[in-house]
């Protein structure tokens, strides 16, 4: 089974930056869409970021211009490199791994997550 262990989160004040890592164990890892999703406390999961095999992007248009969602086929690592953060960005980040060779947005498998946590 495909396994995603994100990391980089943490405590940062609004207006600053962090940089998420997922990395996975994937043979497929390079055929995959790749998607990071938030959650905060009482809200649903939204799609942040995601990015295609090729390396088409989306972003949910909160965080467009802020952060910057890439990948290491290589490495089989995603990022998301997030800045200007504000409080509303607080939530727990997980990334999802698509199905190979299709651009679908299931995520059959989903790391643990990590927290974001940005005070005022």
């Amino acid at each position: 089974q495909v396994q995603l262990v994100e990391s980089g989160g943490g405590l940062v004040q609004a207006g600053g930056s962090l940089r998420l890592s997922c990395a996975a164990s994937d043979s497929f890892f390079s055929l995959r869409r790749m998607g990071w999703y938030r959650q905060a406390p009482g809200k649903l999961r939204e799609l942040v970021a995601d990015i295609t095999s090729g390396g088409t992007t989306n972003y949910v248009d909160s965080v467009k211009g802020r952060f910057t969602i890439s990948r290491d086929n290589a490495k089989k690592t995603v990022y998301l490199q997030m800045s200007s953060l504000k409080p509303e960005d607080t939530a727990v980040y997980s990334c999802g791994a698509g199905r190979p060779s299709t651009l679908s947005r299931t995520y059959d498998y989903w790391g643990q997550g990590t927290q974001v946590t940005v005070s005022s």
